[in-house]
C-alpha cells in the first residue's frame, strides 16, 4: 500500500494520474518520465483508462494490457534508480462487475488503483459525459432529452456506488460533471440540489480511507479544479487526504497548475 499522505507531506513533486497512447494519451510513456525527472519529480504513476465492455477510443483494450505492463517494466528498468514509478489504471466504474474489483484488473497486480466516473447509464447502455462540451451537448439532446438534472444525478449516483463498492485507493475528479453541466446550464453548481449532491459525495468519502484527487487538468482552459475550489474547505474539515494530480495527456503538462492548486488548497 502506497502511503500517499506521507508522499504529499514530504514531496510535492509527483503525479499519480497520467495517460498513455494505449488510451487517450498523446505522448510516449518514456517522454513523461524524462519530463518528470527534468522537473525533479520523486514519484510518477501511469493511469491509462481501464477496459470497458464496449467500444471506446479513450479506453485501453484488454489485449493491450500486457503491452502496457511490458512498456512500464522497460521504463522502470531504465529509470527506476532515479524516480519511483508505479503502474496503475484509471478505472471506470460502470457497475460492481466492471469496477476496480474486476478480475481482469485484479490480475494485473497494480501498484495502486485510481477510480473515476466518466460514463452514466442510459437505458441498457452507458454514455460518456466527459470531454468537450460540443460533444456533451450533442449527447444531451440525443440520449437524455436535454434533462441535465437526470445526468447530474446519475453521475453522482454512480460516484456513490463506486465509493460504496470500493476496491481502489484514489477517487478521481469526483465532481467533473460540473464543468459540462455548467456550460449547459450556467449557474447549476450554485443550486441547492446540486450542492447537496457534492456534499453527500464528500461525506461518503470521508470515512473510507480514500485519497481524494485535486485535479488540475481543466484550470488553463476552464479556470477550475476538480473538486471545485468552493469545496476545498469541506475536504479539509473532514481531514480527507489529498494528492494533486495533473491528469496529464501530454508529457509537457505533467506539472501544469499543480503548484497553483497546492497554494490555493493550503492558502499559501
Amino acid at each position: 500500500m502506497i502511503d500517499f499522505k506521507t508522499i504529499n507531506e514530504v514531496s510535492l513533486l509527483y503525479n499519480f494520474h497520467s495517460h498513455t497512447p494505449y488510451c487517450d494519451g498523446h505522448s510516449p510513456m518514456r517522454d513523461y518520465i524524462v519530463e518528470a525527472i527534468a522537473n525533479g519529480f520523486t514519484h510518477y504513476g501511469f493511469t491509462p483508462h481501464s477496459p470497458v465492455p464496449f467500444d471506446s477510443h479513450c479506453n485501453i483494450e484488454v489485449e493491450d494490457l500486457d503491452n502496457y505492463i511490458r512498456d512500464f517494466n522497460a521504463i522502470k528498468e531504465e529509470f527506476g534508480d532515479r524516480i519511483k514509478l508505479y503502474k496503475s489504471l484509471e478505472i471506470d466504474y460502470l457497475n460492481d462487475e466492471w469496477s476496480a474489483t474486476n478480475k481482469i484488473i485484479e490480475n494485473l497486480n497494480l501498484d495502486y488503483k485510481l477510480s473515476s466516473i466518466h460514463f452514466v447509464p442510459c437505458n441498457d447502455f452507458f454514455v460518456d459525459t466527459d470531454g468537450r462540451f460540443d460533444n456533451f451537448k450533442m449527447k444531451m439532446d440525443k440520449y437524455f432529452d436535454n434533462d441535465i438534472e437526470y445526468v447530474v444525478k446519475a453521475f453522482y449516483n454512480q460516484t456513490i456506488k463506486m465509493i460504496e463498492h470500493g476496491g481502489f485507493d484514489i477517487i478521481g475528479h469526483f465532481d467533473k460533471i460540473g464543468q459540462n453541466a455548467s456550460y449547459f446550464k450556467p449557474g447549476i453548481e450554485a443550486e441547492d440540489w446540486y450542492n447537496r449532491l457534492v456534499i453527500t459525495t464528500i461525506e461518503a468519502i470521508k470515512d473510507t480511507g480514500l485519497v481524494a484527487e485535486i485535479n488540475t487538468k481543466s484550470y488553463n482552459d476552464h479556470n477550475r479544479f476538480f473538486p471545485n475550489e468552493r469545496y476545498f474547505e469541506l475536504v479539509k474539515k473532514y481531514e480527507i487526504p489529498v494528492i494533486f494530480n495533473s491528469d496529464s495527456h501530454y508529457s509537457a503538462k505533467i506539472n501544469e497548475n499543480r503548484m497553483n492548486a497546492i497554494k490555493t488548497f493550503y492558502k499559501k
